[in-house]
């Protein structure tokens, strides 16, 4: 699973003699909420579009939709951070503040940032049966690293009922190398190129 521009999701899984991709468009599937903040989420986002995905929570624009809703429903957001979100990129300056405990405000948009993507990646873990791990890349997830081991992620990836047992026994890997997408690309065309033509 990765969070960046928008959400990848995809499983990699062994077919008896080797490891195989599986694509996936997981990130379009419809976002459940499991909390009632996460339902004034939903609703506040649905006011917007016609279908609330993951991916417009779980990404670079979605921590700055996070962070609208906490700002239109809370009326908490300082000026100083108001205007370095109008002229920087909104999700970095978002971060940078919530990281630095900076404003209340950004480290709540992180804490529900972080929740969301721990259960979105139960989800596929459970989804796929994950039992060699999950790993979470994109470019995200190396900025928020400190965010993404205090437990928040955790707690919301095992949360899974009578599976939680389950999901606690999952490694969970975070991706730091950001050329790891295309290492991976680069060694399926090596195997193609030296695989027999027909």
């Amino acid at each position: 699973i990765a969070a960046g521009t928008g959400l990848g999701e995809g499983i990699l899984f062994w077919d008896g003699k080797s490891y195989r991709p599986m694509p996936s468009e997981g990130g379009h599937a419809d976002f459940a909420p499991n909390n009632d903040q996460e339902i004034d989420l939903l609703r506040y986002l649905r006011s917007q579009y016609l279908h609330v995905s993951y991916e417009r929570i779980l990404s670079g624009p979605g921590l700055h939709a996070i962070y609208e809703f906490l700002r239109d429903t809370k009326k908490n957001e300082p000026t100083w951070l108001a205007e370095k979100i109008k002229v920087g990129n909104p999700a970095a300056e978002i971060a940078q503040a919530g990281l630095q405990g900076q404003a209340e405000i950004a480290k709540q948009a992180l804490e529900l940032f972080a929740s969301i993507y721990g259960a979105e990646a139960g989800n596929l873990a459970l989804k796929a049966l994950s039992l060699d791990g999950v790993y979470v890349g994109g470019g995200i997830a190396p900025k928020l690293i400190a965010k993404l081991k205090d437990g928040t992620f955790m707690k919301a990836f095992t949360n899974k009922g009578r599976y939680k047992r389950l999901m606690s026994q999952m490694p969970v890997k975070v991706i730091m190398n950001p050329q790891t997408a295309l290492l991976g690309a680069a060694s399926i065309a090596a195997v193609l190129a030296l695989s027999p033509k027909p």
